[in-house]
């Protein structure tokens, strides 16, 4: 397909998607949610067997050497789906082109999938309130309300913070992004024994959520569980 080809179907997309609200936001097909049972199947997958730690793929589930060269602060992980085409379309209209309602979509799986896990508080990762600015919205925070509505968990918005703007993890090598992020939160309540679900859209190096896992351990919390919509591979 031609740019310009690739171009008009782009416009023809978003003027189908504005006259029909049900339609699907990656073919533009008639849907009865906001990504049809097509599309949603072709999302990507990372394998069964995976790190329990962080989710990088293993050779029979073991432990990666990642996470067994140095100390990650969160327990285990929880993902949906691999980041790659065409999710990480979904996740740019979710972040910057207005596409909230994949909250609802994106938080009612994450949710299911934490099967009897419980959980005493649901956390969401913290924007610097610079960002949250810019963007208008915590895009971790709206799918944490829907998690946290359907495992009848507390949401606590508030009580962890960003506290400090850090450079853009994408733009630094794997090396560099714990140190990037070291100090960059605070919080305030008292999580003692409580077990805690941390939710990001992305981990990718998951040196963010490390650092934030770390900052929830030093107020108490007895075991912090990460859940994300997708898994960047490191490799």
């Amino acid at each position: 397909m031609s740019i310009l080809t690739q171009g008009f179907a782009r416009l023809g997309r978003k003027a189908l998607q504005a006259l029909l609200p049900n339609a699907c936001l990656l073919c533009g097909g008639d849907a009865a949610a906001i990504v049809c049972p097509g599309c949603a199947a072709d999302l990507p997958l990372l394998p069964p067997n995976r790190c329990p730690q962080c989710a990088e793929p293993t050779a029979h589930g073991e432990r990666c050497g990642h996470c067994l060269s140095r100390t990650v602060y969160f327990d285990g992980t929880c993902t949906l789906y691999r980041y790659d085409f065409p999710l990480d379309r979904l996740i740019h209209a979710f972040k910057y082109g207005g596409q909230l309602a994949l909250a609802g979509w994106f938080g009612g799986q994450l949710a299911d999938a934490q099967g009897s896990r419980d959980f005493d508080r649901i956390v969401p990762m913290p924007l610097h309130p610079a960002r949250l600015r810019e963007r208008g919205f915590n895009q971790a925070a709206e799918i944490a309300r829907i998690v946290g509505h359907r495992l009848n968990v507390r949401l606590d918005v508030d009580s962890v913070r960003r506290t400090r703007p850090t450079a853009s993890q994408a733009e630094l090598p794997l090396a560099e992004r714990a140190a990037n992020v070291r100090g960059a939160f605070e919080c305030s309540a008292d999580l003692s024994g409580q077990r805690t679900l941390l939710i990001d859209d992305v981990m990718t190096s998951g040196a963010t959520l490390s650092e934030c896992a770390r900052t929830l351990k030093l107020h108490g919390a007895a075991r912090v569980e990460v859940a994300v919509i997708a898994r960047a591979l490191r490799n």
